[in-house]
């Protein structure tokens, strides 16, 4: 028992070698998620772009390993067309030099290519429903949009205006 209370305290005093032991960890760890890592082949170079700005991102602090997780992209009909468009979710990126590289307490940046337009939308969460006629993206975004204090609730409906290619939403008027 008292060799173990001396291991102890010499790796407790040692920072070189708890840190060699955490960078060793925190490899290993992305190291499984590159085994979970999305296949990207296909992906329009748009959205190429956004993974490929992510990536440079992450090498220049510390060189980073740069992951784009399992889910991170999406095929979806965002404008109601019956073809599946694009949505990349910045939530699926992974550095490890700095873990919460891409994401903040506002939630993530969602990627979404319709044709050649992409618009990209700070959200902690998003949706499609159809209403009507129309296909809707519901986002839950910051609080600080709508008004409110932490932690009020705060959604966004938008919906793709094809004449005009651009994504439309209103602030309702309450009475």
């Amino acid at each position: 028992m008292e060799n173990r209370a001396k291991m102890w305290s010499v790796r407790k005093s040692d920072g070189k070698a708890r840190r060699a032991v955490c960078l060793a960890a925190v490899g290993v760890a992305y190291a499984a998620v590159s085994a979970n890592a999305q296949d990207l082949s296909g992906l329009p170079a748009q959205l190429l772009e956004k993974v490929e700005a992510a990536q440079q991102a992450c090498s220049n602090l510390e060189n980073g390993q740069f992951a784009v997780e399992f889910g991170a992209v999406h095929r979806v009909d965002l404008d109601g067309d019956l073809y599946s468009d694009w949505v990349l979710d910045e939530e699926g990126f992974a550095c490890s030099s700095v873990p919460s590289m891409y994401c903040g307490t506002g939630g993530c940046v969602s990627h979404f290519l319709i044709g050649d337009h992409v618009n990209s939308l700070l959200n902690q969460g998003w949706d499609m429903t159809q209403i009507g006629p129309n296909r809707v993206l519901f986002a839950n975004v910051h609080y600080s949009q709508c008004g409110g204090i932490s932690p009020s609730p705060c959604v966004v409906a938008s919906v793709w205006d094809d004449a005009e290619m651009m994504w439309r939403t209103t602030a309702a008027e309450w009475e």
